[in-house]
């Protein structure tokens, strides 16, 4: 699994990205570790991971579609009514993350084509931001060429993307954790002289206009197609009880569909450029580059970008 991560480059991307993001705390470590540490790895570690961690005041047990709940109850007192906790419980504790914007260009002109990401820190889970971050990263969209749709897709970024032809493909993320999360862009540029640089000016002036001129027909729209997002996650059973265990590990309770929605009904376009103005606009960024980078802009141009007057 480890080599088949390394050869996926939009894997290594996101692996070095949160390196250097969080460097020096356990949100920089890969999460299947070392190779040393997979190839050492032994029973009696993967029994003491287990002893310790799968214990009952860790374990959600959800259920969704066609359950009778005493059913239900009745068999989790069968297979897991013995369960206890033990003497002995997980005593790791993690440091806070720790946020450092910087630049990490690995030039490799023999991949052919140039894989680059910027991202600043967002919001956790549980902060009130994270649906107005959410909201945003629907409006920066996603396009590559082999969806085609260019001229008719919602995100004005998506369509100046296809205009300019320069990326072979880009998506926005958002990525919560605990106490902090990555909010930005990944994209994939072929081998031209500009063409890294077209795709992290562009990148760049898209947040800025979110921060000064997003239109109130815009922001509904994106509320609406995150919706849409996010009921078409939970379409199964399967689904559903992920999400339900998700949302307990997160929140500690199951968030109703109506909240959600009022949540996201609430962000309006002042919401949006406060959230934007928190975290995003002249912020420091990270940037990471690998392969064909050499348009690559440096550190110091980039993060005069992040709140640049000429737009």
């Amino acid at each position: 699994e480890a080599q088949e991560v390394e050869t996926n480059l939009q894997e290594v991307i996101f692996d070095h990205l949160h390196a250097l993001a969080y460097q020096g705390t356990p949100l920089s470590y890969n999460i299947l570790g070392p190779t040393h540490n997979i190839k050492t790895m032994t029973r009696d570690m993967l029994q003491d991971y287990i002893t310790k961690h799968y214990q009952p005041n860790q374990i959600y047990l959800s259920a969704a579609g066609g359950v009778d709940h005493a059913e239900l109850v009745k068999l989790a007192e069968k297979h897991f009514g013995g369960m206890q906790n033990g003497a002995v419980t997980s005593d790791v504790e993690y440091s806070p993350a720790r946020y450092t914007g910087s630049l990490m260009n690995y030039r490799d002109d023999a991949i052919g084509l140039a894989h680059v990401a910027i991202a600043v820190e967002g919001a956790s889970w549980t902060n009130p931001d994270y649906f107005a971050l959410m909201i945003a990263n629907t409006l920066v969209g996603s396009w590559s060429r082999a969806q085609g749709g260019g001229k008719t897709m919602p995100s004005k970024l998506a369509r100046k993307m296809y205009e300019q032809g320069k990326p072979q493909s880009y998506m926005s993320f958002n990525t919560c954790y605990k106490d902090t999360g990555l909010w930005g862009a990944y994209g994939v540029c072929e081998r031209q002289d500009d063409a890294v640089r077209v795709f992290c000016d562009t990148i760049q002036g898209e947040w800025r206009r979110l921060f000064r001129a997003v239109s109130p027909g815009e922001v509904q729209r994106a509320k609406n197609m995150l919706k849409t997002m996010m009921l078409s996650q939970c379409d199964g059973t399967t689904a559903v009880c992920e999400d339900i265990g998700r949302q307990m590990l997160t929140y500690g309770r199951r968030i109703p569909l109506a909240e959600i929605d009022a949540r996201i009904e609430a962000v309006t376009p002042a919401v949006l450029k406060r959230v934007m103005g928190e975290y995003v606009y002249d912020r420091d960024p990270v940037v990471i580059g690998l392969g064909s980078t050499e348009g690559l802009p440096e550190y110091g141009l980039m993060k005069n970008m992040m709140s640049s007057p000429l737009d």
